[in-house]
């Protein structure tokens, strides 16, 4: 779903998918037109719809730019089939400026036409519910009672401790005083109030709070000015520094570059993309103890032939993959690492891989029936596993 370019015939071929998780996978491609992502809002697959009020949310797509992903009148119907969608929308960066101002002037949100504000007595019954989760929504509520939020202040559940916790009335010696607990890994549910607000004041609260769930949420605001953006690029919680990654196009190289040497998610590589991140000079990463910086240094595109070839000798598998791939290595290198099982792959997308040998990677493909022999894998990338391979045939490597 990554390509850059889609036509209509492409476009058409998996509109209509069988299988909903393709057309959700669709609503969200990076390079679809909103013409063509618009075809999608009478499928009658509530994820699909949820997908497109999302908007795209790669960071190939560039939350930077101000291209709506959907026409106006989309974004319309996608309300008049289910109202609630207005609660995806309200945080998508792509929603057409127009639309936003007329459905939340002043940023200040109207409840979804089938869901009336919660009243009193339902915000009493949901802060003694059984349910945790339950209970967590509730001591989020600003309009519950002050003497249930400092019930629910030492509620058993951690969830619903933490949630009171990030309440806008309190201050910082009332938020320490709740027993509450973030850890570096945790998941929490931000607080919405400081990922929407434009006051500078309260976004400078949020960003010097000593409380990191409250730093999390701001760092997901879009409205803040360059020097929250600043103090956030230096917070000691790594989750701080990854959300303000993935939603602010101002942050440094410098830190787009150490949090994703410091991460472990798997969609690390996005960071890769972001606007601030400059390739040229990585080259300088060469030395690092860190494989997966050295493994870099392909992506510097002045990086010097011998630098590339040496790396391509690395004790580590890792970086020994990302220069196999790349065309400043000699051809005889890229044979030797297309002959080791680590490298083959990559080393199989070498512009210097000699034509031969990809045709015998082709004709063994082709005379493998479904790549396998008796019903055993026997051939990979154009290498015959053993005394496996079929008397009849491509010569193989």
């Amino acid at each position: 779903m990554l390509r850059l370019e889609w036509s209509d015939e492409q476009f058409e071929a998996l509109v209509n998918h069988p299988d909903h998780k393709v057309r959700r996978l669709l609503a969200q491609a990076v390079h679809v037109t909103p013409e063509q992502r618009a075809r999608l809002v009478e499928d009658p697959e509530r994820s699909v719809l949820w997908a497109l009020a999302e908007g795209p949310t790669s960071l190939l797509a560039s939350r930077w730019t101000v291209t709506a992903a959907l026409p106006v009148w989309a974004y319309e119907r996608l309300l008049e089939r289910h109202p609630r969608l207005e609660l995806v929308m309200v945080d998508s960066p792509w929603v057409p400026q127009e639309l936003r101002a007329r459905l939340w002037p002043g940023e200040s949100r109207t409840a979804p036409a089938d869901e009336p504000p919660t009243d009193r007595r339902e915000l009493e019954a949901q802060a003694s519910d059984d349910n945790d989760w339950v209970r967590s929504t509730a001591a989020a509520e600003p309009d519950l009672r002050a003497d249930l939020v400092a019930r629910l202040a030492v509620d058993p559940s951690p969830g619903v401790r933490l949630a009171v916790s990030m309440r806008p009335e309190f201050s910082e010696e009332q938020r320490a005083a709740i027993d509450y607990h973030v850890g570096r890994d945790d998941r929490i549910q931000p607080a919405v109030w400081a990922t929407r607000t434009r006051d500078p004041e309260i976004q400078s609260r949020c960003v010097r709070s000593a409380h990191i769930g409250l730093r999390r949420s701001v760092a997901c605001n879009p409205h803040l000015t360059v020097d929250h953006i600043a103090a956030l690029e230096n917070d000691d919680d790594f989750a701080v520094r990854l959300l303000l990654c993935e939603r602010h196009s101002g942050v440094s190289h410098e830190t787009v570059l150490n949090t994703y040497l410091d991460a472990t998610t798997a969609t690390r590589g996005r960071l890769l993309d972001h606007p601030s991140f400059q390739w040229v000079g990585l080259a300088q990463l060469a030395e690092s103890p860190d494989p997966w910086a050295r493994a870099l240094v392909v992506r510097d595109p002045e990086a010097a032939p011998q630098l590339i070839e040496r790396l391509s000798h690395d004790p580590r598998p890792e970086v020994r993959n990302s220069t196999a791939g790349d065309p400043r290595l000699s051809p005889s290198r890229v044979l030797d690492l297309f002959d080791d099982p680590e490298t083959a792959g990559a080393a199989a997308a070498n512009p210097h891989l000699p034509l031969p040998v990809m045709r015998g990677v082709l004709t063994d493909a082709a005379t493998l029936a479904n790549g396998a022999v008796d019903g055993e894998p026997a051939v990979l990338l154009g290498r015959w596993s053993g005394r496996r391979r079929p008397s009849a045939g491509g010569d193989g490597l």
